[in-house]
């Protein structure tokens, strides 16, 4: 990449997750001190897998992710990847399992929403850049 280009999300969330496995969850920079995940979905079209790194919240023993994309005017990949195949890897510091991905729907989205927004008031900002209904995404452990 040359000295003026600017790094793609697709670099950009790679060197994130070299980082993470790296250093068992802890990463710096943008994500430095959140609750980081690595989600891993099959493509929806290509059948190969995507891994993503997210902001969480637990919900007692559930973790919840949420579709923000950042407030793009669409739902970013992994979520209709998701939609389209439930089954998902989940990682969390050195932690691997395997879970289901339920979208939340009505009130328990918004209390969900909440729940995440309360420690990281960006996702408030997310939202109102936005004109969809961003997605909260429940990840039950097998």
């Amino acid at each position: 990449m040359s000295a003026d280009a600017q790094p793609t999300p697709q670099n950009r969330n790679a060197a994130v997750i070299e980082e993470f496995r790296a250093n068992e969850g802890k990463v710096g920079g943008y994500f430095e001190g959140s609750d980081l995940v690595l989600l891993t979905t099959v493509g929806a079209r290509s059948g190969q897998p995507h891994t993503t790194p997210a902001l969480y919240v637990r919900d007692g023993d559930t973790v919840v992710v949420a579709a923000s994309f950042a407030g793009a005017p669409k739902h970013p990949a992994w979520y209709h990847n998701l939609v389209a195949n439930p089954e998902v890897t989940v990682e969390i510091g050195a932690e691997k399992y395997q879970a289901t991905a339920v979208p939340a729907e009505g009130a328990e989205r918004d209390r969900l929403f909440a729940l995440l927004a309360e420690g990281t008031p960006r996702f408030y900002e997310y939202a109102e850049k936005t004109t969809r209904v961003i997605p909260m995404v429940v990840l039950r452990a097998h």
